[in-house]
């Protein structure tokens, strides 16, 4: 009985080891592939010139959407970022809609 046991919890360890590391690797994978995929979006976006908004254009932004100026907001988002017209205004509008 004794050595039933033992077999039974070395197979457990030795599947647990296969599955760990397979599962692993997998994951290392996606993530590497990721990475490769993140970095290549970055040069797309800076050879069309497109930078995405930080934290202090939003900063600069709430201000003119409390005042209503959403045309002024729209045009400063279009200055800083090298968005298109419609991509400008959609963004301005969520922004606007998470002020309220």
């Amino acid at each position: 009985m004794n050595l039933e046991l033992l077999w039974l919890i070395v197979a457990l360890l030795i599947l647990g080891i296969v599955l760990s590391t397979g599962w692993g690797s997998s994951t290392r994978s996606l993530e590497r592939r990721m990475t490769r995929l993140e970095r290549k979006l970055d040069l797309v976006l800076d050879h069309l010139g497109v930078r995405k908004p930080t934290g202090d254009l939003v900063a600069e932004l709430e201000p003119l959407l409390r005042e209503g100026k959403t045309i002024a907001a729209i045009k400063r988002y279009r200055e800083v970022t090298g968005a298109g017209l419609k991509e400008a205004k959609d963004a301005v509008d969520r922004m606007s809609h998470r002020a309220r």
